[in-house]
């Protein structure tokens, strides 16, 4: 498999007007194409923020991530915006849906904003949400639906443009243990079919050892 994001000399430091707190201290790691991957570690050892600046939503203090041999922090904030949209689909614990709309138009979202036609974005919605099992709950809104099928749709919003990332940030710690392990199989099986590289956030240690690599936080530094 060949390196799709390399990750050299990542520094994060945040300051609240007193201290400055270090969180990641110089991470070097490299995904390939295609890989699963989970990042586990104790609470505050800066999981988040280094699948935050995976997927470009934040800005390292130090340091270089690359796709493809581009460094994406380069770009300017259009372009970025651009990259994030069409690049990398983001899942976290809480679903995020927009509760006015329903699993269709939720999961259409990210096609309208990068400028798709109404029919095109409906027409790869309603396949993704096929593929995730809600053929039949296209036209629900999201209280309508059960926890564990707003999250299903969340993980096709995240999938409709065919990104080659999909980060997700304790995607089955807000459902209970059954549904939580449904929707992990779920990312798994997506993996195997679109390719797409898979990185997890995960606290839960039976989840994280079904993926074939683990990367543990441990004071701002990667083992892996």
């Amino acid at each position: 498999m060949k390196d799709l994001i390399q990750v050299e000399r990542l520094f994060k430091c945040f300051e609240d007007g007193v201290k400055k707190v270090e969180v990641l201290k110089g991470i070097d790691l490299t995904f390939a194409k295609g890989e699963k991957a989970a990042i586990v570690g104790a609470s505050g050892v800066g999981k988040t923020t280094l699948l935050h600046l995976l997927g470009a939503l934040d800005r390292p203090t130090a340091g270089k991530v690359l796709y493809e041999g581009r460094d994406v922090f380069t770009l300017k904030e259009k372009d970025l915006a651009f990259f994030r949209n069409r690049e990398i689909g983001f899942v976290f614990q809480f679903h995020h849906l927009l509760p006015e709309f329903n699993a269709l138009e939720n999961t259409m979202m990210p096609c309208l904003i990068g400028g798709m036609s109404k029919k095109e974005a409906a027409d790869r919605a309603e396949a993704i949400l096929g593929l995730v099992g809600l053929k039949g709950r296209l036209t629900h809104r999201p209280g309508e639906l059960s926890g564990g099928e707003q999250q299903r749709v969340a993980v096709a919003r995240a999938l409709v443009l065919e990104p080659k990332v999909l980060l997700a940030d304790e995607p089955t710690g807000n459902l209970d243990t059954k549904t939580g392990e449904s929707v992990f199989a779920l990312l798994l099986e997506l993996n195997r079919i679109k390719g797409v590289t898979l990185i997890v956030v995960t606290h839960n240690p039976g989840l994280a050892a079904q993926m074939p690599r683990q990367i543990q936080l441990v004071d701002g530094m990667a083992i892996h």
